[in-house]
């Protein structure tokens, strides 16, 4: 079930209606046939494929706790040996077969392609990486085995982060399923609030620039260097407010039934280095790669040829998590890349900074750096976005070629759409910028009731009026 439909309008009602009136023994296995209806709105046998991963890790968890030694230790490679290949089938099989077979060929052997035909279940990696935290939490002793299967089961699939994060840890979610929410009118406004925020960033922003950036990077070879700069722009908005978007509504929606869940973004493009900015973007998913893969490997506490390694390992894993094409992989490993460099460059811009006399602190270097940060993130976007690698390399070395501004348009999007595009980001970094100040929760606080709900109405109503709606599918869903 989409977030930006009309099923959604409805279901989410009428789960808080029931949820808020439902005694707590009922509430838990209220929000488990919640998300289900929720995930099975999708393809609906899929969900098979949840309660397979959720009956591996729950019975593991148990085991796991009660076991000392190397059968632990084992017990744990098993659970998530299994929970990985329930992915790896799903996600990677074509993927890697293909990839085989090309070398094969190329080696001079001629082998048959083996292509499976399986839709991606919805949101595969990211309760598949939740149910992997709970189960390493346990092994380490960070996280007491949950006995009752409900309440385990509606952690993996609890709706408003179940197909596209945040991706929370046992520590912090298990154990609100076990509290009473009463229903508080503060808290639920606030979570409206955000949640509104979120249908803002998706359906005016995302949306909109989605038909200019569709249409470019599914022919980039017929586009000048303009449009293609245009759409790669374009597509770091895009992407950006559709992802956090979604995390927007998930946090606002949990919020209003009671539940806190992690933040997963922090304005990221007013990061004024690579490293910031994978601090700021993606929070859930930097900090899982960084405590289950990155850490274990050794971290930076290693030999610089081993850091080397762990950091490229970290991000090409972190690519690959995001879709079986190369173009992902090459992804990661490009911003692992720019970790590096940025680390071994650190000293010398300092000392270029300081002779040209720009100080540590100062605006003008903090927008150098934002500037520069975005650019380099500008040119990992095109490598993310490209269906293959010969489109990203297409569209990287003709950016600059042809800029014809008679020619901008692309067939969704006319010269008329560009000014409530255009119109769009400002707005949003406008009240991005009051939002990350605290301005405006300082000013509908202080407003009058009669005042602050029809601003409310209002800005409901701007997106209504200037939102696109095509019913359309967050980015990450596919991954």
């Amino acid at each position: 079930m989409l977030f930006n439909s009309l099923e959604f309008a409805i279901f989410f009602p009428v789960v808080c209606a029931l949820y808020f009136l439902s005694p707590q023994k009922a509430r838990v296995p209220l929000l488990l046939v919640a998300s289900c209806a929720f995930y099975m709105a999708f393809i609906p046998v899929y969900i098979l494929i949840l309660f397979v991963t959720i009956g591996i890790d729950y019975v593991a968890g148990i085991y796991i706790a009660r076991t000392s030694g190397a059968a632990r230790k084992w017990l744990l490679i098993l659970s998530i040996l299994s929970t990985c290949a329930v992915l790896f089938v799903f996600k990677y099989f074509n993927f890697f077969t293909g990839s085989f077979v090309a070398v094969a060929n190329l080696a001079g052997w001629r082998l048959p392609d083996v292509v499976t035909h399986i839709i991606l279940p919805i949101g595969l990696s990211f309760h598949t990486f939740q149910s992997l935290s709970y189960v390493v939490e346990v092994y380490r002793g960070h996280q007491e085995p949950e006995k009752d299967l409900v309440t385990y089961a509606t952690y993996v699939m609890f709706f408003p982060q179940l197909v596209a994060g945040p991706i929370e840890r046992p520590q912090n979610l298990l154990h609100q399923f076990r509290e009473w929410h009463s229903f508080d009118y503060d808290r639920v406004t606030s979570g409206l609030k955000r949640m509104a925020w979120g249908f803002f960033k998706k359906i005016v922003v995302a949306d909109r620039l989605s038909l200019y950036v569709n249409d470019v990077y599914a022919a980039p070879r017929n586009y000048n260097g303009l449009q293609l700069s245009l759409a790669t722009f374009f597509f770091a908005y895009q992407i950006y407010c559709d992802f956090s978007g979604y995390s927007d509504i998930a946090i606002g929606s949990a919020r209003i039934l009671g539940f806190k869940l992690m933040e997963n973004f922090d304005t990221p493009y007013y990061s004024r280095s690579v490293s910031e900015f994978w601090r700021r973007w993606h929070i859930s998913l930097s900090t899982w790669f960084r405590d289950y893969l990155y850490i274990p490997l050794g971290g930076s506490r290693v030999m610089p040829g081993r850091w080397v390694f762990n950091i490229l390992v970290t991000f090409g894993v972190s690519g690959l998590w995001h879709g079986a094409n190369w173009t992902y992989v090459i992804w990661g490993l490009l911003n692992g890349v720019y970790l590096l460099v940025g680390g071994w460059t650190h000293r010398a811009r300092n000392r270029f900074f300081a002779a040209v006399g720009i100080g540590s602190d100062t605006t003008l270097r903090n927008g150098i750096q934002i500037i520069g940060t975005f650019l380099l993130t500008l040119v990992a976007w095109v490598v993310f976005r490209a269906k293959s690698v010969g489109d990203a390399l297409y569209v990287l070395t003709h950016f600059y070629s042809n800029w014809n501004l008679a020619s901008i348009k692309t067939p969704q999007f006319q010269l008329k759409h560009f000014p409530a595009a255009l119109g769009a980001i400002v707005l949003l970094e406008v009240l991005q910028l009051w939002r990350h100040r605290g301005l405006s929760n300082f000013i509908t606080f202080r407003m009058p009731v009669f005042v602050r709900w029809p601003a409310y109405i209002g800005f409901v109503f701007m997106v209504v009026l200037i939102g696109v709606f095509r019913k359309a599918q967050f980015i990450y869903f596919q991954f």
